[in-house]
């Protein structure tokens, strides 16, 4: 884990964790911390956390010798220097974390954004819109991080506690007014986040995911999402999610709903769609404001109400809010349509569970005159009954299913397969292609004018989009190759294509 470090002097513990325990010491003055003690240097206070692999507590001696000069801990050790008994040691050194960075997000308009699925798509809409509105914007996403100044690769699928410090400082040094926080869920439940404070809190939905994560845990997750609000934050809720539509009647502070189909605060209803736009009319009280984008279906269109109800919250004007809305014309393996002259639709997403899948599919069909062509893979961590449910969504929306693997090179993609078979009411009608190469160019060798290609459950985007290179094997690529028929242009068309920023 990163080592962190203030680049404004030491600070307080005490002040940072007031209601901690001290031992050996009133207070105790630190510029930097760790949680790993192999990276302690001379005068950091030593966090013991505890992981699947390691008990901290069982290494602050090592990390003393290394230099800590203080030890965070959840439990009384026999150790020399002063101790700072916590509850938690992870959300104790998120704050500290915080602290030391300068607790940025206090000085920034700050919205975080967490759920199910649509947390990607709906920051870099929250960011267009600041950038509508003439502010500098930094944002955190699985694409990537920005500071406004420079972007970069995520270094995993979960920002730890000093990557969020690190980068909201970032963010205040390069003078954003605002920041855009992506939220997965286990950073929230590893309390990653604890120490920052956000202006709106945006809840895009609450599905059951990959059939890993229990209601419980749901609720914990929204519970302590919620508390990041500062005093005034406005909580932003999705009504059209039952899930979420029952948080409403518990919630304390400030709180706007949206819906497509439900009550709300702010809804859309939708005028036109075609293969590569649609148009819906944004309403918000007694203004409406008709919006063109891009990116086409109904999650798409509850992003969007997401990002618009946020903006209102924090007091932008409604027309700033649809140029920004309508200035994302494409976001990375995001119901992305590939446009390479041929006489079909292709889109890319990386939709992979039941209820995201089900939406791509609908969104597809619904600009589709003729036959929907599905290729899809699941992924190693969903479950047997998951992978099932899966099945039976393709065979219900497909006209032509492909099944493939998700991950190329994967020693034994044949029973992964198999179990999204297991949800097939007429396994004999999907098309099994363990290649997902080979299944792609199957799919679009076989579409004819009027169809429209879906290539599904592949996320590979995250840690090429900011870096500008592509990873070992991208749909996208493959897709284009063939679309083409000239390699040799791939790298050129595709490096034209790719020119996306993380802000803007």
């Amino acid at each position: 884990m990163q080592r962190t470090q203030s680049q404004g002097g030491a600070i307080s513990l005490r002040q940072t964790l007031a209601k901690a325990q001290f031992l050996a010491s009133e207070d105790v003055f630190v510029s930097s911390c760790a949680a790993d003690w192999r990276a302690c240097r001379s005068g950091d206070v030593f966090f013991a956390l505890t992981t699947a692999d390691d008990d901290g507590h069982e290494r602050a001696a090592e990390a003393i010798d290394r230099g800590a000069v203080a030890v965070v801990a959840e439990r009384l050790l026999p150790v020399s220097v002063p101790q700072v008994l916590v509850r938690d040691s992870r959300a104790a050194m998120a704050r500290v974390c915080q602290a030391l960075a300068g607790n940025p997000s206090r000085n920034l308009r700050t919205v975080g954004i967490a759920g199910s699925a649509g947390k990607t798509v709906t920051s870099m809409l929250m960011a267009s819109i600041f950038e509508a509105a003439g502010d500098a914007v930094g944002v955190m996403s699985s694409l990537g991080h920005s500071d406004s100044l420079v972007q970069q690769s995520p270094t995993g699928m979960t920002p730890t506690a000093p990557e969020f410090a690190t980068w909201l400082e970032r963010m205040q040094a390069a003078r954003c007014a605002s920041a855009v926080l992506e939220l997965p869920a286990e950073a929230i439940a590893q309390r990653g986040t604890s120490g920052i404070g956000l202006d709106t809190a945006i809840l895009t939905n609450l599905h059951g995911g990959n059939g890993q994560v229990s209601p419980r845990a749901a609720s914990l997750m929204v519970e302590r999402f919620l508390r990041h609000r500062k005093a005034g934050g406005v909580a932003v809720i999705n009504a059209d999610d039952h899930r979420c539509r029952r948080l409403l009647g518990e919630l304390d502070g400030a709180c706007l709903t949206y819906a497509m189909h439900a009550e709300a605060d702010v809804t859309a209803s939708v005028l036109e769609r075609h293969a590569s736009e649609q148009t819906f009319l944004l309403s918000a009280g007694g203004d409406c404001a008709p919006v063109r984008t891009r990116i086409i279906g109904d999650a798409h269109v509850q992003n969007c109400l997401a990002a618009a109800a946020s903006g209102l919250a924090l007091g932008l004007e409604l027309e700033t809010i649809v140029r920004g809305l309508e200035n994302v014309e494409r976001v990375p393996g995001r119901m992305e349509r590939l446009e390479c002259g041929q006489g079909f639709g292709v889109y890319v997403d990386a939709a992979h569970t039941a209820q995201t899948l089900t939406l791509a599919i609908k969104a597809v069909r619904q600009v589709t005159r003729g036959r929907t062509f599905v290729v899809f893979g699941p992924d190693n961590r969903s479950s047997a009954a998951h992978r099932a449910l899966l099945g039976r969504v393709i065979e219900r929306g497909a006209h032509v299913a492909v099944l493939s693997s998700n991950e190329p090179g994967h020693s034994s993609p044949l029973p992964v397969m198999h179990e999204l078979l297991d949800g097939f009411d007429r396994p004999h009608k999907a098309r099994v292609i363990p290649n997902r190469t080979t299944a792609i160019r199957f799919a679009l060798e076989n579409a004819g004018p009027g169809d429209a290609v879906l290539i599904a459950g592949h996320d590979n985007w995250g840690s090429s989009v900011a870096s500008g290179e592509q990873p070992a094997s991208d749909d996208r690529e493959i897709a284009c190759e063939w679309l083409y028929g000239r390699a040799a242009d791939v790298p050129r068309l595709l490096a034209s294509a790719n020119r996306f920023r993380i802000v803007g």
